[in-house]
């Protein structure tokens, strides 16, 4: 979850990049995985971390450059998109919350 004024952008900057991962849904799938593999007791838990430090701008440009380098948004979105995040953590207003999976089991 990133706050930005242009929700649309921010959602296809998200998606695209998620696009681009290998297993983006991996940890919607550790149950299911779990079980499959005959383990018992299995348990899942989602952590949230939310950043409003702007040391952590660097993370949304590591989101923005391959979603741009694969022609999902053009060069002006991604710099606009990335200029409106430093203003709002000049404001302090910046926030960005990443959900993690933490699945267990017993074999």
């Amino acid at each position: 979850m990133i706050d930005s004024d242009d929700a649309a952008l921010t959602r296809t900057i998200v998606h695209a990049r998620a696009d681009l991962l290998g297993t983006p849904h991996a940890g919607r799938q550790y149950r299911s995985l779990l079980l499959a593999g005959g383990f018992d007791d299995v348990t899942v838990e989602v952590h949230t971390d939310v950043f409003t430090d702007p040391a952590m701008l660097s993370l949304l440009a590591r989101l923005a450059e391959p979603v741009c380098a694969a022609g999902v948004v053009g060069r002006d979105q991604a710099d606009e998109w990335l200029a409106e995040q430093r203003r709002r953590a000049e404001a302090g207003r910046f926030l960005v919350a990443i959900p993690f999976f933490v699945a267990s089991a017993a074999a």
